[in-house]
């Protein structure tokens, strides 16, 4: 019997690969991006996405293009820097703790300088630390392209001139993060797809993971 217990008793606890404990998620991340029944939450949310395509409790980039585009074989420059962005280990796909570590930066109270320097290292698709010429244009080209606008190549061209001339305060070619702080700073409807509100009312969203816990915020 004390056998049989033990083997309900491990099967009931384990979990996938990358998962962490809730509190300790909660001590690595800022308090005022995930406390730890919004943590409890977002495991809901994560459980739904990383069962959607593969059952094994990651999340894989046709995951990730299904749930932003409803269509996994997608191709957007855009989700595939993101995806990278929260793939931390470089490892093809993305566990539980760097959903919420990454997540934790499209929090309503997320500072916006973390916002800010989030979105630059997204732009730098070279890892360079700097944005260059052509890295703009794919990105903005990536983002237009999710439009109605319909753009042609010449007015993305001149869109992609237009901001070098005023960002690239220096004349070296590029943009540094100093000269993308002063772009966001002058223009903070640049981080408006940094903040997803919902992240406040995680636990209302995805309310069964956190009935059952027995900590308080």
């Amino acid at each position: 019997m004390l056998a049989f217990v033990k083997r309900f008793s491990l099967k009931r606890t384990k979990h996938p690969r990358g998962y962490e404990e809730p509190q300790v998620l909660a001590s690595e991340t800022p308090s005022y991006a995930v406390t730890v029944n919004e943590i409890e939450a977002l495991h809901n949310l994560f459980k739904k996405l990383s069962t959607s395509i593969i059952n094994d409790g990651l999340i894989h980039k046709e995951e990730f293009l299904l749930a932003l585009f409803r269509n996994s074989s997608k191709q957007n420059l855009f989700a595939d820097r993101v995806f990278y962005m929260f793939d931390r280990k470089r490892n093809g796909v993305i566990e539980f703790g760097e959903f919420v570590r990454s997540l934790s930066i499209f929090h309503p109270h997320t500072p916006e300088h973390e916002k800010s320097s989030f979105m630059f290292k997204l732009y730098d698709l070279d890892g360079t630390g700097f944005i260059q010429r052509h890295e703009l244009k794919k990105m903005v080209g990536a983002l237009l392209s999710e439009t109605d606008l319909g753009l042609s190549e010449e007015s993305i061209e001149a869109i992609v001139e237009q901001t070098m001339v005023e960002v690239d305060t220096n004349k070296d070619g590029k943009i540094d993060e100093e000269e993308w702080k002063e772009l966001v700073a002058k223009n903070p409807s640049i981080l408006k797809n940094m903040t997803l509100p919902y992240l406040k009312e995680v636990t209302l969203a995805f309310p069964s993971f956190v009935l059952d816990s027995e900590v308080d915020d």
